[in-house]
């Protein structure tokens, strides 16, 4: 398939989750679907964990496992209250980009330096980062200093100093607020539309732009430009890149550090939607960005979309707990679409006519979509519990179903020692 195909490809498929979002909203009767609320409360849920992800796709790229973008991201919001409350956004934004990025080279310097397992330092970042910001709490935010009277406590920063910009584009989603108009007809389609675009371009926060620039800047860097080359060569074979004269060892730590400092601005972007530091707010959101990275086979594209999709989800859950049900029936019409690829792969022949394992997945799918359809007639409200894990059962699904040949870089998380080739 040509690229020109998959943008194409890529945009159908965006129309046709928005029609089956109207089919579902006029079905279930649930406005909230697509209202501009949800989709505002799905982007800002969705950032800091398209931030990780775009962190760990970097370092991935180059090479290098780092499962230690939850840690990086505590620093980052730490470093963001900290800094925030004494000298505003601008330093907010600053501190916490230096704060993850000092997490991203002390992995680099564990991981290329003294070689240490990828694995293990991850680990260690994610239990140093809390510790690390916690035992700075203890030292700065203690009772009688100038912060503990601005209100900081052990677990919690003082208040950021200053606003954050939030621009709304004009005329559509502000003053006439045309957009607004249109979505409050409630008709098909075209109020649904409305919702997406309002909720889109409606006081959006100026990290949220930013999160979203990253995104094609990332694309063009790392594929279209020399210095990408190299770094996704290094994450190849850094071998033979070595042996073109590529300084992997430079490439490697200049990714890596780049890392961190997106998993920071993730922490910066909970930092300022709380409005200050507290501790334990990214919540295993650099977890999930990995998750999401890979789950988008290491592209930012594929990230970007696993990342919304779980902002969405998640916003439901918390906006709307009785729509949730209506996920039984998106999931239902999900799992009989990808049924209907299989088939047509099948009778197309570019299967094995007795592959049994494709015929049990079929029947898999099959099943599955019955039985969730038979839960969205038959449950009107689930329980608390199985509210919570709903939206991430359903993010899997669809994640699973888009993403069909996975390939991580074929050298990352080899320890790379120069000249050295096993």
């Amino acid at each position: 398939m040509t690229r020109v195909g998959k943008y194409h490809l890529a945009l159908i498929g965006a129309a046709a989750f928005i029609l089956l979002l109207s089919l579902v909203r006029i079905v279930t009767g649930y406005d909230d679907l697509t209202s501009s609320g949800q989709f505002a409360a799905a982007l800002g849920l969705a950032v800091p964990i398209g931030l990780a992800g775009l962190g760990g796709l970097w370092a991935e790229r180059a090479g290098v496992v780092n499962i230690g973008l939850e840690g990086m991201m505590v620093m980052g919001t730490w470093f963001a209250g900290w800094a925030g409350y004494q000298w505003g956004p601008v330093a907010a934004l600053a501190a916490g980009l230096l704060g993850g990025a000092l997490g991203g080279l002390l992995h680099a310097v564990a991981t290329i330096t003294f070689g240490v397992d990828h694995i293990i330092s991850g680990v260690a970042i994610n239990l140093l980062g809390p510790g690390i910001t916690r035992f700075l709490s203890e030292v700065l935010y203690r009772e009688g200093t100038a912060a503990a009277d601005a209100g900081a406590g052990i677990t919690t920063s003082p208040a950021i100093t200053g606003n954050v910009w939030t621009p709304s584009l004009p005329i559509l989603s502000d003053g006439p607020d045309l957009l607004g108009k249109l979505e409050n007809t409630h008709w098909f389609l075209i109020a649904d539309l409305a919702g997406i675009l309002r909720g889109l371009t409606h006081d959006v926060n100026v990290l949220v732009i930013l999160a979203v620039l990253l995104l094609p800047l990332t694309f063009f860097v790392l594929w279209h430009t020399a210095f990408g080359l190299r770094l996704r060569s290094a994450g190849e074979n850094p071998w033979a890149a070595e042996s073109l004269g590529v300084n992997v060892y430079l490439i490697k730590y200049v990714a890596v550090v780049i890392s961190g400092a997106f998993a920071g601005l993730g922490g910066v972007f909970l930092a300022f939607i709380s409005d200050k530091y507290v501790e334990g707010q990214t919540q295993g959101r650099g977890f999930i960005g990995l998750a999401t990275m890979i789950f988008g086979n290491w592209r930012p594209g594929g990230l970007a979309a696993g990342a919304s999709l779980f902002g969405y989800t998640d916003a439901l859950r918390l906006r709307e707990q009785a729509a949730v049900t209506s996920f039984f029936l998106f999931g239902a019409v999900l799992l009989l679409i990808y049924l209907g690829m299989r088939v047509r792969r099948l009778m197309s022949a570019e299967l094995a006519a007795r592959d049994v394992k494709q015929y049990t997945t079929m029947a898999t799918a099959a099943l599955g979509a019955v039985v969730l359809f038979w839960l969205w007639l038959t449950v009107e409200q689930l329980p608390t519990q199985f509210i919570f894990i709903t939206p991430h059962v359903l993010t899997l699904l669809v994640l699973l179903v888009a993403s069909q040949r996975l390939r991580m870089p074929k050298a990352d998380g080899v320890i790379y020692r120069r000249g050295e080739q096993h």
